[in-house]
């Protein structure tokens, strides 16, 4: 498949061209999401819907009111853009590209290790945060603004929120501080596109009406249509006379604008609701050709009428289709299913979601038992306490959504709801390094360490879909306090058989391998995945391995250790986490409480810094926990058959 994006030459002629002004920016403006198309493409995940429709709004910032081009991205008085929800990065990268920020090699490195991060990272020249998780834009920009003004430096702050994001309870708190420290030189825009993960944000949790909303926090505010170049120059000229208020303008968009088919939601027979389908992912082959097509037409039409002259558009190739056989297993998958079979026999139980229902793979359990299903939006402090509140009354709430979300911006709530004894399960989805597109705000690897440190809280990551219902079932129908369940979000890089006998016992993990020179503990489909792929490059160079699938997390039952850990000198935890506050350290705890521990060698292989952005080879390759790399760790030798590379089964359409 080729991928050639539109080059920055032809950006470069349309802004020198007498053209129209706003017939300008809308050229410029198409090419650029032609060119997000195209990386999203690549890349092979991404977020094009909010892309597209905040594509607009940006262009117009960059090309006519921001100063960062004519004094430079470093001056003290630049004006400041960023965007808070972040998921339209691939759209602001691909304008950078156009403006010449950015070098086309990187933009076709989104979601790729040394290319851009899938969200933004200040490591980016012209990223002025690092964004991903929800609602801290407008708390940021006030800082930035703050700073600006107490050093006399010159330059206004403008962020960019989404509409779903104005779920988040820090919101609030920012645009209520904001008035009130009269911190004016500040202007919040909301791409208003009316959808957040897949669903209307008016089903999910209402936000409207957000202009009277805003305005009662003591903003400016003005309402206007962020894909009209004439309403957005007279709204950013209108707001210059404002000074003593900050500032937001909500700017009514269409997700996936320019693309017909990515514009149009879709209405679901079973339940009735309409649902947006092009939030995150990258188009299958023909999705991706049609839209191509449509923006080509677009960019001939108008470069036509405003006689710049033709517009060179590169021609993108797909190969014929390849099929395959192989299955892949979601443990997300046995997950939703096993809540759907326990709601049957247990009246008890209630499913809630924040935003994350598809993902969650919820949706059977949300169709099937409607009155026992919550969705509470992008709210997980809210979301926590209300569990709290329905756990006092008896009932027994399963809290989901993505782990980086859940375990740490609620863990106060999480903290006061097992102080009082009551019982409740948190389901950390999109747990550890993979996929690692998304970038470090979605990458949980500090989840463990934080719910570990509550006294009644009992940790799994259950390792295939068989375990996952095995675990589901123990933490909602046996379990006695709190639970939290990891789940990788991903399709399992290979289905882990277990054994024949296998039991799901409190404490106690499977032996998967056999072996005499080292015993590696592991978790997880990931992980344990990398340690049978280092078990097969050792086996080449007679080192023998044993590996246990451990699930419990922190429950440890120390007969059961000291039997797997018997006559081995070397004891290795490999980590889908920190290497502090992960299983690495109970393990250890054990050993040395329980007087197992006979000066073996120890060591824990995990993360020991921030995760990296890129395929999911690349990223455990670059942090050394790829089989290879964990084989020449484990045994010290380096003569590791180069030849004889096995790649990880991982897809390249994995939800990131």
């Amino acid at each position: 498949m080729s991928y050639s994006l539109i080059k920055k030459s032809e950006f470069d002629k349309v802004l020198a061209s007498d053209a129209e002004w706003s017939g300008k920016m809308k050229l410029f403006a198409d090419m650029t999401r032609f060119n997000t198309l195209v990386a999203v493409k690549k890349a092979g995940s991404g977020h094009l819907g909010s892309s597209l429709s905040a594509t607009d709004i940006v262009t117009y910032l960059y090309l006519n009111e921001l100063n960062v081009l004519q004094i430079g991205l470093d001056s003290p008085d630049r004006d400041i853009y960023f965007s808070s929800k972040g998921h339209d990065v691939p759209g602001l990268y691909s304008l950078f590209y156009g403006l010449g920020i950015l070098p086309g090699e990187k933009l076709l490195g989104l979601r790729r290790l040394g290319g851009v991060d899938g969200h933004p990272e200040v490591r980016q020249a012209g990223i002025e945060a690092s964004t991903g998780s929800l609602g801290m834009g407008i708390s940021k920009a006030k800082g930035m603004a703050w700073a600006k003004h107490h050093q006399k430096f010159g330059g206004h702050v403008y962020v960019l929120t989404g509409d779903g994001e104005f779920q988040e309870g820090q919101i609030y708190e920012s645009l209520q501080a904001t008035a009130h420290q009269k911190v004016n030189c500040v202007t919040a825009i909301m791409d208003h596109n009316k959808y957040q993960t897949d669903m209307l944000v008016e089903d999910v949790n209402n936000i409207e009406d957000v202009v009277k909303k805003v305005e009662a926090f003591g903003w400016h505010v003005t309402r206007i249509n962020g894909h009209d170049y004439n309403a957005l120059q007279k709204a950013f000229t209108d707001l210059k006379s404002v000074t003593d208020k900050p500032k937001m303008i909500i700017a009514d968009t269409i997700k996936g604008k320019g693309v017909s088919f990515m514009e149009k939601p879709e209405v679901e027979t079973v339940s009735g609701k309409t649902y947006y389908k092009w939030h995150s992912g990258a188009p299958n082959d023909e999705a991706y050709m049609k839209g191509l097509s449509e923006l080509t037409d677009s960019i001939n039409s108008l470069a036509s009428e405003l006689q710049v002259g033709n517009i060179e558009i590169p021609v993108n190739k797909i190969p014929g289709k390849v099929s395959s056989k192989e299955e892949k297993e979601f443990v997300t998958d046995a997950y939703g299913a096993a809540l759907v079979e326990i709601a049957k026999t247990n009246n008890k139980l209630v499913v809630m979601d924040g935003d994350l229902s598809a993902d969650c793979k919820l949706r059977n359990f949300e169709y099937t038992y409607p009155d026992r299903f919550i969705e509470n939006g992008i709210a997980e402090q809210d979301m926590v306490s209300m569990a709290g509140g329905l756990a006092r009354m008896g009932m027994i709430p399963v809290v989901n959504t993505f782990a980086s979300f859940l375990a740490a911006r609620a863990n106060e709530q999480i903290y006061n709801n097992a102080g009082e004894k009551t019982k409740i399960i948190y389901t950390c989805h999109f747990a550890g390094m993979i996929p690692a597109g998304p970038g470090k705000s979605h990458q949980s690897v500090r989840d463990i360490s934080l719910f570990g440190a509550l006294p009644n809280v009992t940790i799994i990551q259950p390792c295939n879909a068989e375990e996952t219902t095995a675990a589901t079932n123990y933490l909602v129908n046996k379990c006695t306090e709190n639970g939290m369940l990891r789940l990788v979000i991903g399709p399992s890089p290979e289905k882990i058989n277990l054994p024949a006998d296998y039991k799901f016992e409190i404490g106690k993990g499977t032996v998967l391998k056999t072996g005499t020179d080292a015993v590696l503990f592991a978790y997880g489909p990931v992980m344990l995945h990398e340690a049978l792929l280092a078990h097969k490059y050792l086996d080449a160079v007679d080192f023998s391995l044993k590996i246990v699938n451990m699930p419990w997390l922190n429950k440890i039952d120390s007969e059961w250790l000291a039997s797997v850990v018997e006559g081995i000198e070397s004891i290795i935890v490999l980590e889908d986490h920190s290497i502090v506050g992960g299983l690495g350290d109970r393990i250890l705890d054990s050993l040395v409480s329980n007087k197992i521990y006979k000066a073996q060698n120890f060591k824990i292989l995990g993360l020991d810094e921030y995760p990296e952005c890129g395929t999911p080879w690349e990223v455990l390759e670059f942090h050394k926990l790829d089989g290879k790399s964990l084989a020449r760790r484990i045994s010290g030798k380096t003569n590791i058959d180069e030849d004889a590379r096995i790649k990880d089964k991982y897809t390249a359409d994995a939800p990131q």
